[in-house]
């Protein structure tokens, strides 16, 4: 094969790669579905019924789901087949253990490492985050939030701070539509937000990982106490 041909060929397998496939767009859509709150907790969910209403086969809603059920946002249902998992206060809880031990140490990273685009960056972050408090929108908070951490485990230069932190943020998508009912919470979300990044800003390791501790310890109590009790969690 001549050098052309090589190099078009290659091109053809990187769109394909790109492309998103049936099976991931069918998990998205359940996801974000039972992110936000359009499939609640307990709300049964069968293969055919999920296939009708996204107008695909069965097969990959099958696979979708065993998916989410790994992840443990579908759960069994006993005879019923599945459901959206309950909200699990331990598995918050572990969540936010490990985010008390990755994210202070992104932040110390990112204030050793993010440049002045970077930084420009995060500052209109915070001017978003602060306009979504104004919109009265849950879903527009959610997203500006997870926007924002996300940007400090980038900034730390560690692909697998992004990489993990990817997949539990969808669990915290969860348990933040509760929490973000109370509207002076919004508030200090955003005051916290700006103080971590002017501690980035000023190459304040220490500050920057202190005040995301913080952070994090006051967002774990607000989500304990939002939380539902299930059986065997008081």
């Amino acid at each position: 094969m001549n050098p052309q041909a090589r190099t078009a060929s290659m091109a053809a397998i990187e769109s394909l790669q790109q492309a998103p496939t049936i099976v991931e767009q069918v998990y998205k859509a359940i996801l974000d579905a039972i992110c936000d709150g359009r499939l609640e907790p307990g709300e049964r969910l069968t293969q055919e019924t999920v296939a009708k209403k996204l107008s695909v086969s069965r097969q990959p809603v099958g696979q979708a789901l065993l998916l989410l059920k790994q992840q443990k946002f579908v759960a069994e249902a006993g005879r019923r087949g599945l459901m959206v998992a309950p909200l699990d206060r331990d598995f918050m809880r572990s969540i936010y253990e490990l985010r008390l031990g990755i994210e202070p140490l992104a932040a110390t990273l990112a204030a050793r490492n993010a440049t002045a685009e970077e930084l420009a960056r995060g500052a209109r972050m915070i001017r978003a985050g602060q306009q979504a408090i104004h919109h009265n929108s849950i879903a527009e908070l959610i997203a500006a939030d997870m926007q924002f951490h996300m940007y400090i485990y980038e900034l730390s230069r560690n692909r697998l701070f992004v990489e993990l932190m990817d997949e539990l943020w969808n669990h915290l998508r969860r348990s933040m539509r509760e929490v973000l009912q109370h509207r002076d919470y919004r508030k200090a979300i955003w005051l916290e937000h700006e103080q971590i990044l002017r501690a980035i800003a000023g190459r304040d390791g220490d500050a920057a990982a202190a005040l995301v501790r913080a952070h994090l310890q006051h967002a774990a109590v607000n989500v304990q106490v939002a939380l539902p009790v299930g059986p065997g969690q008081d």
